[in-house]
């Protein structure tokens, strides 16, 4: 019996974001979901790793570094190729906070992300209208069955919204700093696929 199957049709990249700015779930484009692959974020919160009481942005490259021989960017173009040959959808879910970073926001329920989850395997959330996310560029669904509306935009769950683009300004930050050690080799849409770091002006109209 052959020891493979078909193409996948959807992928999920996990995240715990304990800043509070990432979208609970988003739908990445081949450009995004190979930056973010090369990004492989994540955050360190207190009671998970040692001497950590403010949360920490963390990165891995293809989300396991240590096991990648080649770098990052190759496999990096694989995936997103592999994305367009296959129509394949990539998405990427937090299961991080909500509402304020950790300490002062709440962890996104799990039965809000089982939803997620159930609704992109189900081909809910491929008719419907989505937002970019003007800090990240993450395309956000509008609705999504069971789950709540208002979470699905996270500057919508933040009493300050001023302190909200703060923050997502700082990680957006941190993602650009994390890249730069991989930029030299790769693309140009790989390279776009980050955050809008150079088109914060707009958001004056939210502060």
């Amino acid at each position: 019996i052959p020891s493979y199957a078909k193409n996948p049709k959807n992928i999920f990249f996990l995240t715990c974001d304990a800043f509070g700015v990432l979208p609970p779930v988003s739908k990445l484009t081949p450009g995004q979901a190979a930056y973010h692959f090369i990004s492989g974020y994540t955050a360190k919160v207190a009671g998970t790793e040692a001497g950590i009481n403010e949360p920490v942005p963390s990165f891995s490259a293809c989300f396991g570094e240590p096991f990648m021989p080649l770098h990052p960017a190759e496999y990096a173009e694989m995936l997103s190729k592999k994305m367009e040959e296959a129509g394949v959808s990539v998405w990427l879910i937090n299961t991080g906070w909500s509402g304020g970073p950790y300490g002062v926001g709440s962890r996104i329920k799990l039965k809000y992300t089982r939803a997620m989850i159930s609704a992109i395997l189900e081909g809910q959330l491929d008719n419907i209208d989505y937002e970019q996310h003007p800090i990240f560029g993450l395309f956000m669904p509008k609705y999504c069955p069971g789950v709540p509306t208002e979470i699905l935009d996270p500057m919508n769950t933040w009493l300050q919204k001023g302190a909200y683009i703060s923050k997502s300004i700082n990680l957006a930050h941190s993602f650009h700093l994390n890249f730069e050690k991989y930029a030299n080799q790769a693309s140009k849409h790989i390279i776009e696929g980050g955050p809008l770091i150079d088109e914060h002006h707009h958001l004056e109209e939210h502060i």
